[in-house]
C-alpha cells in the first residue's frame, strides 16, 4: 500500500459522511419546528408578562424592554458572532443548523409579537412558557443545532479558563437575571429564574426522552445462573466480561446488561435471590442503540 493510498484513506476517514436527503429534510423540519415553539414560548407567554429567559435571548428581552426595538432583531444580531465561533469549535453542519434555527426564531418572534398573550397569570405564564420554550430548544439541540450563542461562548471559554461549561452558563445567567431585576423588577426576575429552570429540565427530557434505561454490572461466583435467570425471567440478553479482583487477584466474570426502569426492581430481586453477596452496580443510560437490546418474549 502506497503512502498516497494511506493518506487518502485517512482523509476519507476524517470526512463526515454525507446526509441523505431524507435525513436533511427531517433535521430541517424539527429545527424549524423547535424554533417556532421557542418563539411561541417567548412571545405568547414570557414577553407579555415581562418574564425573561437566560442567555442571549434574555439579553434581547431586556434590550427590547429598554429600547422598544424588535426582539427578533436583537436575537439575530447578538448571535452573529457565535455563528463564527460555532463553525470553528463544533463544525459546519452545526453552524448551518444554528443559522437556520436562529433565523426562524427571529422571524417567528416578529410575526408572533402582535398575537395576544395566552394568559395574564404570572405563574401559568412562567410554567407553560418554560415548557414550550424548553421543548423547542430541546428539539433543535437534538437535531444538531442551537438557538442561543451563550453555550457556544461557554465551550470556547472552557478551553481557556479552569471552569466547566455549566459553570460559565450559570455565571452568565446570574448576571442576566440580576440585570433583569433592575430593569423589569425583582419579582419578574424571580419568575424568570423559575421559567429558566423549567425550560432547562424540559430540554433534558426532550433530548434524552422519557424511556431512560439502566445499565447493570454484576460480579458473582454464580454468574452463569444469574445470566440465565436474567435471560429467562426478564427476556434481556447479557454480556460476560473478563475481570480480575484488584485485592484477591482472582479471575472474575462480570455480567453486563441493559434493562428499563420498570425492570430494575426485578433484576435486583433475581440477583438477591441467587447470590445475596453479589456485587451489583446500576447506572442511568439516556440512549441505547444497536446490538440486541430488543426484549425477548418470556412467556
Amino acid at each position: 500500500m502506497t503512502d498516497e493510498t494511506i493518506e487518502q484513506q485517512i482523509k476519507s476517514g476524517l470526512q463526515h459522511p454525507k446526509l441523505t436527503r431524507l435525513k436533511i429534510a427531517k433535521r430541517g423540519f424539527f429545527i424549524v419546528l423547535g424554533a417556532i415553539m421557542m418563539a411561541l414560548g417567548i412571545e405568547v407567554f414570557l414577553v407579555p408578562n415581562m418574564i425573561m429567559d437566560g442567555g442571549i435571548v434574555g439579553i434581547s428581552i431586556i434590550l427590547y424592554n429598554l429600547t422598544g426595538i424588535s426582539l427578533g432583531v436583537f436575537i439575530f444580531f447578538l448571535n452573529i458572532p457565535f455563528f463564527f465561533l460555532g463553525y470553528k469549535q463544533i463544525g459546519k453542519t452545526f453552524t448551518i443548523s444554528t443559522i437556520i434555527g436562529i433565523s426562524i426564531l427571529s422571524l417567528a418572534t416578529n410575526y408572533l409579537h402582535h398575537v395576544a398573550a395566552f394568559t395574564q397569570d404570572m405563574l401559568l405564564a412562567t410554567v407553560f412558557g418554560g415548557i414550550v420554550l424548553g421543548a423547542g430548544v430541546g428539539l433543535v439541540i437534538r437535531y444538531g443545532g442551537a438557538l442561543d450563542g451563550s453555550e457556544i461562548l461557554a465551550i470556547l471559554l472552557n478551553k481557556k479558563f479552569p471552569f466547566s461549561v455549566g459553570e460559565f452558563i450559570m455565571l452568565f445567567n446570574v448576571f442576566i437575571f440580576t440585570w433583569g431585576g433592575f430593569v423589569l423588577g425583582w419579582d419578574r426576575a424571580m419568575y424568570s429564574v423559575l421559567a429558566y429552570v423549567i425550560a432547562f429540565k424540559t430540554i433534558d427530557i426532550v433530548i434524552d426522552g422519557f424511556d431512560e434505561s439502566k445499565s447493570a454490572w454484576i460480579i458473582s461466583d454464580k454468574d452463569a445462573e444469574i445470566g440465565d435467570a436474567i435471560l429467562a425471567r426478564l427476556g434481556r440478553g447479557v454480556t460476560y466480561l473478563r475481570g480480575e479482583g484488584g485485592y484477591s487477584g482472582d479471575d472474575k466474570r462480570v455480567i453486563f446488561c441493559i434493562v428499563t426502569r420498570l425492570e430494575e426492581a426485578k433484576l435486583k430481586s433475581i440477583v438477591e435471590e441467587l447470590d445475596p453477596s453479589a456485587f451489583l452496580a446500576v447506572a442511568d443510560i439516556n440512549e441505547v442503540r444497536g446490538g440486541r437490546f430488543k426484549k425477548r418474549d418470556i412467556h
